[in-house]
């Protein structure tokens, strides 16, 4: 399947499902082959940018903030083509979402605090020289701002 079909798809979608498939592309694109850390990893930079509100409400809006995550940055004519790291990325990021959902103190968290991330072999970030969280397999993680939920989540609004 291209990427141009995946992004047209999310925009017919309902926002919640929507919204998987937009974090499934970017964690496919992004970190098909990295570990399962490093896709969580990946995800969860996603989410917290999603929480900030800084680059919009929701996900399909964060990751396709221009110039910020792979679906944006890559050709529409990409192919997703490995079912495999395809399936691994779905996986990956339903349960971020479902790690996401709990309350902040309860999350598991990979890259606690990272609001961006590099890939060695294909960037030089101006931020790059900011606070390093972590490197897993080939990304850098790192805290270029502190990012804080636009507005506080109750109980009902997580489900």
């Amino acid at each position: 399947m291209k990427l141009e079909w995946v992004m047209w798809l999310a925009s017919v979608l309902p926002p919640p499902a929507a919204d998987s498939l937009c974090l499934s592309t970017t964690v496919y694109l992004e970190a098909r082959d990295q570990s399962v850390r490093g896709q969580e990893a990946v995800a969860e930079v996603a989410l917290r940018r999603q929480e900030s509100g800084l680059w919009g409400e929701s996900m399909c809006e964060v990751v396709t903030a221009r110039k910020q995550f792979a679906p944006t940055i890559l050709s529409p004519n990409t192919k997703l083509a490995n079912t495999n790291a395809w399936t691994r990325a779905v996986s990956v990021a339903l349960e971020s979402e479902r790690n996401w959902s709990l309350p902040p103190e309860q999350r598991r968290q990979v890259v606690p605090g990272a609001s961006h991330f590099m890939a060695h072999a294909i960037a030089a970030p101006a931020w790059r020289s900011a606070h390093q969280v972590a490197t897993i397999g080939d990304h850098t993680f790192l805290r270029v701002q502190s990012l804080r939920p636009a507005r506080p989540t109750t109980d009902s609004e997580r489900g």
